[in-house]
């Protein structure tokens, strides 16, 4: 069955051909667009058609709704997957879809709008018995209040945005002579990040895991999990390296989170894929917010499931029920995912946009490389710094560890700088092996330590990769490119 003819996917790199190759799988044309900077990028070679949108600024062309919309009408799309990132969560893009007869792959406009609202969200699953940290209850309007209702809660506190989301503005406090400075930075950055400068006040969980549940729904109210995800190591509040399941759950833990996810997308009429979010403490979990949208660890809950979520994306949103019922999905095995980012990890993940002079990803068994990228590709500097996913699949939780850290030594990607070592220090560190991760992981001195060691070892691996290379055409440049990096290695360890 043929569920759309033509589909536009409202993104680039990875997550662009990532649908497009669950759209050819499905005999669906797709449509790319692209900024200029992207105009040879590889999601529009992919693609069976492609689209100039606007100038290289995402408000000029990825986050232009009405060229968008114009391009899909113009090229005769019947429906646009929105990737995540730019208008994945964007109600008001979704809308103009409905309102222009083309279907938006993801949920209704008005249950982004209102899961959108992190307090609004707090507010709605508070109502329905789902676990929420203390919090206040409107946003926050005047600073002797806001410490009232702080010192209430107890500090240490956590200023965040209502609306948005990727930690922007998130300010974390720890005493009642900190909060009026922070309350002022967070809806300032709210305001410039969002266009809603509306903050509110949190209990701040020191050392909490990230727990989140995949769930999956039909327009006919039809509701399943695909099971959890662990995303506690992180980066100024966003993501680094997912893993599916996670390394502590119990089956009766699993039993209580998953029911409250679908609780979630139950009383917020939720349908299509979507992610529950949970801070998880000392034997107790609470409800953090809900991603309408594909996240980008989704993959590693395929590599467990066995199911592919883009094409139920796209199933659900053509309007057909759920084949699935939850009996029927199984776990099996142990997936972790590595975020590649250009970024320098030593400089405080400075982002590093370059061109890449050599690229080779790696493969074997249990191995899935989803990037967008390739020799002789440049890196713009006005999107996102994530280059590459790398995703391993075991039997169970050390075998995909084993996995990853061969892989992660099969990979080269030279003239840039990438978090690469980084994931090598993480998969090798004791403390990460034996499952014990939170939030602030990457602040202890034991992964900081491991870093230095690999950077070490990753400084004379790189050096024979040159020697062998440099009687190659290209060997020229990628000696300068090793030689650039070994020294801001040296410079900055």
């Amino acid at each position: 069955m043929k569920y759309f003819n033509k589909i536009l996917i409202a993104n680039r790199g990875e997550i662009a051909i990532r649908v497009m190759r669950a759209c050819r799988e499905l005999g669906i044309e797709t449509v790319a667009i692209y900024s200029e900077p992207d105009k040879n990028s590889l999601h529009v070679k992919y693609a069976d058609e492609a689209y100039l949108v606007g100038e290289a600024h995402p408000s000029k062309s990825y986050l232009n709704k009405d060229k968008i919309i114009k391009t899909a009408l113009q090229s005769g799309a019947e429906a646009i997957h929105p990737g995540y990132g730019f208008l994945a969560e964007n109600s008001e893009f979704a809308k103009l879809c409905e309102e222009e007869g083309i279907t938006f792959i993801g949920p209704s406009w008005k249950c982004i709008e209102e899961m959108g609202s992190k307090l609004g969200s707090k507010h709605m699953m508070e109502k329905a018995g789902v676990p929420v940290l203390p919090y206040t209850p409107d946003g926050v309007t005047s600073v002797d209040d806001a410490k009232k209702i702080a010192g209430n809660i107890g500090y240490p506190v956590i200023v965040k945005a209502s609306a948005g989301g990727g930690g922007i503005g998130m300010q974390i406090v720890e005493s009642e002579a900190e909060l009026e400075e922070a309350i002022e930075k967070g809806m300032r950055i709210a305001k410039s990040a969002f266009g809603d400068s509306t903050v509110f006040i949190e209990k701040y969980l020191v050392k909490p895991r990230h727990i989140e549940f995949q769930v999956l729904c039909d327009q006919q109210g039809n509701r399943v999990h695909l099971y959890d995800r662990e995303c506690s190591i992180q980066r100024r509040h966003q993501k680094l390296v997912e893993e599916a399941p996670c390394p502590i759950m119990t089956d009766e833990l699993r039993e209580k989170m998953s029911q409250s996810a679908l609780k979630v997308a139950e009383v917020s009429g939720y349908y299509n894929a979507g992610t529950v979010e949970f801070l998880y403490s000392d034997g107790e979990y609470y409800f953090m917010e809900m991603n309408t949208r594909l996240q980008v660890e989704h993959t590693v809950t395929e590599m467990i499931t066995g199911i592919d979520l883009v094409r139920q994306q796209i199933k659900v949103a053509a309007g057909e029920e759920l084949s699935l019922s939850q009996e029927d999905i199984n776990l099996h095995g142990h997936a972790i995912e590595c975020r590649i980012n250009a970024e320098d990890p030593l400089n405080n993940f400075t982002a590093d946009p370059g061109k890449i002079v050599r690229y080779r990803s790696p493969g074997g068994p249990g191995i899935r490389v989803d990037s967008g990228i390739h020799m002789g590709y440049s890196i713009p500097p006005m999107y996102d710094s994530m280059i590459s996913k790398l995703c391993s699949w075991g039997v169970d939780r050390q075998e995909s560890i084993e996995r990853m850290r061969r892989a992660i030594y099969e990979y080269v990607i030279l003239g840039v700088r990438t978090t690469l070592p980084l994931h090598h220090a993480i998969m090798n560190n004791k403390e990460f092996v034996a499952g014990n991760t939170h939030t602030h992981f990457l602040k202890e001195e034991h992964i900081k330590n491991s870093l230095g060691r690999y950077l070490r070892e990753e400084e004379t691996r790189m050096q024979n990769l040159a020697e062998s290379l440099r009687h190659g055409k290209e060997a020229a440049a990628i000696t300068a490119a090793v030689n650039v990096y070994i020294q801001s290695q040296k410079n900055n360890s």
